[in-house]
């Protein structure tokens, strides 16, 4: 935990218990719902009178949404790096942010997948998927994994939280009836025997193995789902590995931004400490160079042979209609970060707190760019269109649904931290005590 001292265990668990919402959490949360249906309503308008009410036409047909789609199977992915990967390296500083990580990663995916029934027009036609579908389709692969993959997850939320549950089960007068009644029916059976200890450890490290390939899969696959399809920008044997590391870099800047406010909102400081930011800056900067040379590939290669589909393409992005949102998506979400986080000092709570912001939106960017000018600069040149088809900028319907499924991601994560414990108690009182031991 960072602090010396040794906190006692019954200190940890009033510490650690969930909250209440307080004035601030009503006004979030109040917030957070009305955006959501505001999303709700202009969904409405979209079934009732069809995609005409977005600005998307024959060309960019995808848009805003898929936008949103590629973001959150890219925040999703840190559920796999901060548990999986670290807590099979043994990694014992990461356990405070275990359960931001996995909370982040489940509701990421779930709107991910929702996003895309928005997408279509005609969201009955979902169906055929399980009824037509036809494993040649990169669309079902992407189906399969996505949900395999929000499975696994969930299987890793919920298996280290039934610890937890038997210390909110025993702590019943600090919670109210209906919770006391959800605690007894998800973990009443968990009597914190060795035997159980040791068969729920086994499952977790056999999850922990299974949801890195997973995760490699998905976001691959997603990447296939532009890869395989023949525009300008696209035609890349280098988007697998180009998404993953984009994934890595989106999902850790979305960890530091919710370690941060959950430090602030819960005055947790004694467990997520200036040490898991500095730790998390490193892990930050080694990511943004991971990246940033994946982004040199993929755009040095087509800019040094020029063909004239990607030439047009690649002047659109460095020079063109869509230069500064490239420039900023660029040099907020990669550039500057780097320079702020090889220095101590830029690793400090606050600092963090901004530069994961900045590589939050700046990935958010970054996907739109992915997107949009590809479908604006097909390899047969547009003729005898509307003047409309050329140009690209979404309808208040779309900002309203994408805003929409935003909160809806950030209100999965809020009713989480105000149910379940943000920071896993039984985990830290055990793993406080065994570094005591040890020393």
């Amino acid at each position: 935990m960072g602090n010396s001292a040794i906190i006692p265990a019954d200190q940890i668990t009033r510490d650690l218990l969930p909250q209440k919402f307080g004035t601030r959490g009503v006004i979030w949360t109040t917030i957070l719902i009305l955006t959501c249906m505001l999303g709700a309503f202009a969904y409405y308008r979209q079934l009732r009178y069809g995609l005409v009410v977005t600005n998307m036409r024959d060309y960019v047909s995808w848009g805003i949404y898929i936008s949103n789609f590629v973001f959150f199977v890219a925040i999703s992915l840190v559920g796999s790096l901060i548990t999986a990967i670290l807590r099979l390296a043994n990694v014992h500083w990461s356990t405070p942010l275990t359960r931001i990580a996995e909370i982040i990663a489940v509701s990421a995916i779930v709107f991910a997948a929702l996003i895309i029934i928005v997408d279509m027009g005609r969201p009955e036609r979902f169906l055929n998927l399980a009824l037509h579908g036809r494993i040649q389709s990169p669309i079902m692969w992407d189906v399969i994994v996505i949900s395999t993959y929000f499975f696994i997850s969930l299987l890793l939320l919920y298996f280290p939280l039934l610890p937890d549950l038997k210390i909110m089960i025993e702590n019943k007068e600090k919670t109210s009836k209906w919770l006391y009644k959800l605690y007894r029916f998800q973990g009443s059976f968990w009597k914190g025997t060795k035997e159980q200890f040791r068969l729920s450890d086994k499952a977790i490290n056999i999850l922990c193995i299974l949801i890195i390939p997973v995760a490699f899969s998905i976001h691959t696959v997603t990447s296939w789902l532009f890869a395989t399809t023949y525009r300008p920008g696209w035609d890349s044997t280098n988007f697998g590995a180009y998404f993953i590391s984009g994934a890595f870099l989106v999902g850790s800047g979305a960890v530091v931004v919710a370690m941060y406010v959950f430090r602030s909102a819960y005055k947790l400081e004694k467990y997520i400490t200036e040490l898991h930011f500095d730790r998390m800056g490193k892990v930050v900067v080694m990511l943004s160079l991971l990246y940033l040379y994946f982004n040199i590939n993929e755009y040095l290669i087509p800019a040094f042979k020029m063909k004239k589909s990607e030439e047009l393409h690649l002047e659109e992005l460095f020079t063109g209609e869509y230069s500064k949102m490239f420039w900023f998506a660029i040099m907020v979400g990669m550039i500057i970060p780097i320079f702020v986080l090889i220095f101590k000092a830029g690793r400090k709570p606050l600092p963090m707190f901004i530069i994961g912001s900045m590589v939050v939106v700046g990935a958010w960017f970054k996907r739109y760019l992915i997107v949009t000018p590809t479908l604006l600069h097909p390899f047969l040149p547009m003729t005898n269109v509307p003047e409309s088809f050329k140009h690209y900028f979404p309808s208040w319907e779309e900002w309203a649904i994408a805003a929409g499924s935003m909160a809806g991601v950030l209100l999965v994560i809020t009713f989480f931290a105000r149910i379940y414990p943000i920071i896993p108690i039984q985990e830290t009182i055990t793993e406080q005590t065994e570094h005591h031991e040890n020393n």
